[in-house]
C-alpha cells in the first residue's frame, strides 16, 4: 500500500476548499443577477402600465389590470 504524504493531502484539501469557495461565490453572483432581473421586470411592468395609461386612458389601465388573472 502506498501512503500519501501530508503535503499531497494538504494540496488536495486546498484545491477542494478553493473549488467550494468558487462555487459559493458563483451561487451568490447568480442570486444577485436574478434579484436584478426581477427588479427590471417590475420596472418594465410599471412603465408599461404608465404608458398604457397615458395613451389609452384610465379605462385601458383598468382593463389591463382586470386581465392579469388570465395570464
Amino acid at each position: 500500500m502506498t501512503t500519501e504524504s501530508e503535503t499531497e493531502i494538504e494540496a488536495r484539501t486546498s484545491k477542494t476548499t478553493r473549488f467550494a469557495e468558487w462555487l459559493m461565490a458563483r451561487e451568490e453572483r447568480r442570486q444577485e443577477k436574478e434579484s436584478n432581473l426581477e427588479g427590471m421586470i417590475r420596472l418594465n411592468v410599471l412603465v408599461s402600465f404608465l404608458t398604457l395609461g397615458l395613451v389609452g386612458g384610465f379605462e385601458a389601465v383598468h382593463l389591463g389590470l382586470s386581465l392579469i388573472p388570465y395570464l
